[in-house]
């Protein structure tokens, strides 16, 4: 999901690409004003709409930057698994509905209601179970306003500091209703998507997936047609601005090629040049150590926003201002990047299991600077990382979940830990199966499959439940235990220990004494050796006098006091 949360530490919330000019403000931020449905995005899933799955859409959006509206016509090709008296499509209220037709037949203006942002429309006659339906909606409005995107959800009005429009949306905490018709939960993903995307004269509109034409209209405004396979339904981006190119061709070690784009404003193209320059080494370590980029049938493309970022698919919203860190290499643009294989390809079935996402999105910086210059550079990141962990609530629930109920700790989610925890998870789970080990699983978990190659996997749901599965069958035993503590308690295992003459005792202290069989490595005297903790506990022989040094290579997450004080310190 969107930006790693370590953003909200390390920079501040004004920093945004180019430091956008707000537009004029016919409609503040926040305006109009969502319900509670619409705010919603997943989580509970009526059967009705359940049954409902989007074969294709065919969506037509203008936007109006002078007065901050929109309208769109929608195509809806419907394929319903169980009888439908009616049909329930989620969208904004504030983009009133103006005409339906089913199949082709217009409905009376009675036939349809939208009071809270999900649209209820009575069918004349019902569809069977397997049957499929076109539904075209005309629509249009005052779309909902961001606040502080991407934090939370909407429409980004701004001007480029030369005073050109330069807007963008963002949809991941509030769902794809906040600008089309669409049905708002994970399996709502449509399997196939033409965006049709009317800008005012001398704009541009990149989006996802492959660009087929882009008509020129007399007066001026131009109208670009995108055609995009399987993105998530919060994943379907507009992008505007007065937008330069840059392009190239990524040939990839699996032997295919494919077209990589950058789209930036104008004014500091050497920092764009630069960063385009970190794309093709980026992708090669992913397509080393994870698999093939997924949609090298259609695009890499990335453009400047006038947010922070998001994994839009195969059009990752950049807006880190090109900031450098010791890192040697741009975390924003890696980060969503790895969206394209944790959230895009493997997609999370229920938002419960969004650190599917994020931890190993999370994960990829600090294995990329390893990738780049070692362990002395990953240990480093690791770090920052671990001093952000608050385990205030488990990362997973084991229950239905809505985007923002896991995303939002002041909701009781387990907010940012999906990342920084999720990512200390994984690196724990690394050091505990090995490299290669842990490599298959990963495959298996966005692939499918241990031996993924151009063209014989296609995007799959994936969860918690699985993973454990993957992860138990690729090791060779029963890890569960694992991931109970771990994923399903929000306290960490804490390691106790106690010394008496020769002899260093270890024992794990979990939540509810739960069984944690955890290794860990004693260094005595410089000399590593580990402790097998065969039910949760175990003991070495430890001279008198010995310098002990327990997870002397940090390989365990685990309780800290240090940590602890250092987070009350910061609190103050």
């Amino acid at each position: 999901m969107e930006v790693p949360i370590i953003t909200r530490f390390l920079i501040a919330a004004s920093t945004l690409a180019l430091s956008a000019v707000p537009a004029l403000a016919q409609v503040k931020p926040g305006e109009p004003p969502i319900t509670a449905l619409t705010e919603a995005s997943g989580g509970p899933i009526e059967p009705e709409r359940a049954a409902l799955r989007l074969d294709h859409v065919d969506l037509a959006i203008e936007v109006f930057p002078e007065t901050q509206r929109l309208t769109g016509t929608a195509t809806l090709t419907l394929v319903t698994s169980a009888s439908q008296h009616r049909l329930l499509i989620d969208l904004d209220k504030n983009l009133p509905v103006s005409a339906i037709t089913i199949d082709g037949t217009a409905l009376l203006r009675t036939s349809w209601s939208n009071p809270e942002g999900r649209l209820a429309i009575t069918l004349a006659k019902p569809l069977a179970a397997g049957a499929r339906t076109v539904v075209k909606l005309a629509y249009g409005g005052t779309p909902h306003v961001a606040v502080r995107a991407p934090w939370d959800d909407g429409m980004v009005w701004a001007k480029t500091p030369g005073g050109s429009p330069w807007i963008a949306t963002t949809a991941q905490g509030y769902g794809c209703d906040l600008f089309w018709p669409c049905l708002d939960f994970p399996a709502g993903e449509p399997a196939k998507v033409d965006l049709h995307i009317t800008v005012p004269v001398g704009l541009s509109a990149p989006s996802n997936g492959v660009l087929q034409k882009i008509d020129k209209l007399p007066d001026g405004r131009s109208t670009w047609h995108w055609q995009a396979r399987s993105p998530n339904p919060y994943l379907i981006a507009l992008n505007i601005g007065p937008y330069h190119e840059i392009t190239g061709t990524y040939s990839s070690r699996f032997g295919n090629k494919f077209p990589m784009t950058y789209w930036h404003l104008a004014g500091r193209e050497a920092k764009a040049k630069g960063l385009f320059a970190e794309f093709a080494p980026t992708v090669d370590f992913f397509e080393a150590n994870v698999g093939p980029y997924p949609w090298s049938d259609e695009k890499l493309g990335v453009v400047e926003t006038p947010h922070l970022g998001m994994e839009h698919q195969t059009i990752n919203a950049y807006g880190n201002n090109y900031k450098k860190t010791p890192d040697g290499f741009d975390w924003l643009f890696q980060h969503e990047l790895a969206h394209e294989w944790f959230g895009n390809q493997m997609s999370a079935s229920n938002w419960d299991d969004f650190w599917l996402h994020e931890g190993y999105g999370q994960y990829m910086q600090p294995l990329y600077g390893r990738w780049r210059e070692g362990e002395a550079r990953y240990a480093a990141m690791m770090e920052v990382y671990r001093n952000q962990i608050t385990n205030q609530a488990p990362i997973v629930s084991g229950k239905v979940k809505t985007s923002d109920d896991v995303y939002e700790a002041d909701k009781g989610g387990p907010g940012g830990d999906i990342y920084v925890k999720g990512a200390w998870v994984l690196h724990t789970l690394r050091n505990l199966i090995g490299d290669a080990a842990f490599n298959e699983a990963t495959a298996r978990l966005v692939y499918g499959r241990p031996d993924p190659k151009p063209g014989n996997f296609q995007p799959r749901f994936a969860t918690t439940p699985e993973y454990v599965e993957i992860v138990n069958k690729v090791a060779g035993k029963d890890l569960t235990w694992f991931f109970d503590v771990y994923l399903r308690e929000a306290a960490l295992p804490e390691l106790i220990e106690s010394r008496a003459d020769d002899r260093l005792t270890l024992r794990w202290k979990t939540p509810g004494d739960r069984p944690f069989p955890l290794p860990v490595e004693v260094q005595v005297d410089g000399k590593v050796e580990t402790v097998a903790m065969t039910g949760g506990t175990g003991s070495i022989a430890v001279p008198a006098g010995a310098h002990v040094v327990l997870d002397p290579n940090s390989r365990i997450l685990k309780r800290s006091l240090a940590v602890e004080a250092y987070q009350a310190q910061q609190r103050r």
